[in-house]
């Protein structure tokens, strides 16, 4: 109508964000390819360049591969990160026996531990009241493994690790991993299942870690309905659990009543 005007208003706070987030992960993901890029690229050069011996020559394939086996893990990380945020939610009609699960993550432990540092880690793994759990198995593996790979990877050489899945008396059930690493300082703590967020950069990279490891657990938490939290002393070691709700646990002597 003559003499007024239209005002619009459009929040694009969130698209912003949105759009903050996807240049961020673009270039984090950019820089944690580049690396191991950059160094592979200059041992072939040095391979094509150089007369080298046998000795001198396996030690660089070896290195080739440590960084190729680098880059591998991280698309497999970024792949799987994927696929958890553009899949429909966990069935709650499949189940999975806790013993398997703790059984297969036991065996990764020991695996990763020797691998990392040939000698192996103080591993202590229990189940505390025969269950089973509703949800993808693929997933529960990955999440409860990502968390014992954390603290392998943190901890030193034959201190004690401890994974225990105990079953509640109010049916709710949780897993923990307890190490006795250097720690996490509280301001980190907050921001720890952020994607590529380390606390300390250089001594991730040392054991392999790609920084999406505890965004991949988060992710697996909220499918399953679970709760993730970290607690953690600063020279006494840390704490990491998921606390899943009674309707995704069974007790093994109630699967078939």
């Amino acid at each position: 109508c003559e003499g007024r005007s239209l005002v619009l208003s459009i929040d694009i706070t969130s698209v912003e964000q949105a759009e903050a987030m996807r240049r961020d992960f673009v270039a984090n993901v950019s820089h944690e390819i580049r690396t191991p890029l950059t160094v592979l690229a200059g041992f072939v050069e040095t391979l094509q360049a150089l007369p080298l011996n046998d000795q001198e020559r396996q030690r660089y394939l070896g290195l080739m591969s440590q960084q190729a086996q680098r880059m591998q893990t991280l698309v497999s990380d970024l792949l799987t990160l994927s696929r958890l945020e553009g899949r429909p939610p966990p069935p709650s009609h499949e189940w999975t026996s806790v013993d398997t699960l703790m059984a297969q993550c036991e065996q990764d432990a020991h695996d990763l531990s020797q691998v990392l540092w040939v000698q192996s880690h103080d591993l202590h793994f229990e189940v505390m009241g025969g269950c089973e759990i509703a949800g993808s198995a693929a997933e529960l593996h990955s999440a409860l493994s990502n968390l014992i790979g954390n603290a392998i990877r943190y901890t030193p050489v034959q201190q004690r690790i401890d994974a225990v899945f105990k079953l509640r008396p109010d049916g709710t059930a949780v897993f923990s991993v307890k190490d006795t690493g250097p720690g996490i300082a509280p301001e980190h703590i907050p921001r720890l299942t952020e994607r590529f967020y380390r606390v300390d950069r250089s001594r991730s990279r040392e054991t392999g870690g790609t920084g999406l490891g505890l965004a991949i657990v988060k992710h697996v938490a909220q499918r399953h309905g679970a709760e993730l939290a970290i607690e953690s002393v600063p020279g006494k070691g840390s704490t990491f659990s998921m606390t899943f709700p009674a309707s995704r646990i069974r007790e093994i002597g109630r699967a078939h009543v």
